[in-house]
């Protein structure tokens, strides 16, 4: 799933909002790819389109710190699920993710829109420390429940970084995206298969069904 606004695509399928961030920076060497939060309108975007702040929020505040900030909780949660799968050690990343945990996240509330119905707004302006404990809890969450922490997974695209959780029926998952990274190995498969010789083609592979 993607979604955004204007010239902006956010990634949202990585299964958890901590990682649906480390997915706005540059995925190094796959094409089209860049830094997502490269100012505070992308930034402000962003945690709407995340859902972490209710549409028509005005985040007054929101500056060149804020992007600064985030972009740090990024590369400390990136480091910290790197390191779950296998990567180098991410020195004094968890007391970096641990204070940013220590936020108190901005508390929600049910209100009466202009129709009647009832939407979601906060109980007070939301402030950069409450925003990136809300992210940084969420990677708390992920890395301290087993379940969550053996479905943490990285994309097998070519030159593609992203993590995700792989929620698929018997853990068969192979990309961040289907769409994207999956369509792209499907589209560099057939060519492969395209120019190969009748020798080196061998036998029709396909995809499992089920297989993103």
């Amino acid at each position: 799933m993607a979604a955004g606004r204007g010239t902006r695509t956010w990634r949202f399928d990585a299964g958890r909002i901590c990682l649906d961030l480390v997915a706005t920076e540059r995925a190094g060497g796959v094409p089209g790819t860049c830094e997502q939060l490269d100012g505070p309108a992308h930034l402000a975007r962003w945690l709407t389109d995340a859902r972490l702040v209710p549409p028509g929020t005005v985040l007054t505040a929101l500056d060149d710190t804020w992007v600064t900030r985030f972009h740090e909780l990024r590369s400390t949660v990136s480091r910290l699920m790197v390191a779950q799968l296998g990567g180098p050690e991410a020195d004094g990343a968890l007391d970096q993710l641990n204070s940013f945990a220590s936020g108190a996240p901005p508390g929600p509330c049910a209100v009466r829109g202009a129709d009647g119905d009832l939407v979601r707004a906060l109980s007070s302006a939301p402030d950069c420390a409450g925003l990136l404990a809300v992210v940084a809890r969420d990677a708390v969450d992920l890395l301290t429940d087993p379940v969550a922490r053996a479905a943490l997974r990285r994309c097998q695209g070519e030159a593609c970084h992203r993590l995700y959780l792989d929620t698929s029926r018997g853990g068969r998952r192979r990309w961040c995206s289907g769409e994207v990274c999956g369509n792209r190995e499907r589209v560099a498969r057939h060519r492969r298969r395209t120019l190969a010789t009748p020798e080196e083609r061998g036998p029709e592979k396909e995809i499992p069904p089920g297989v993103e």
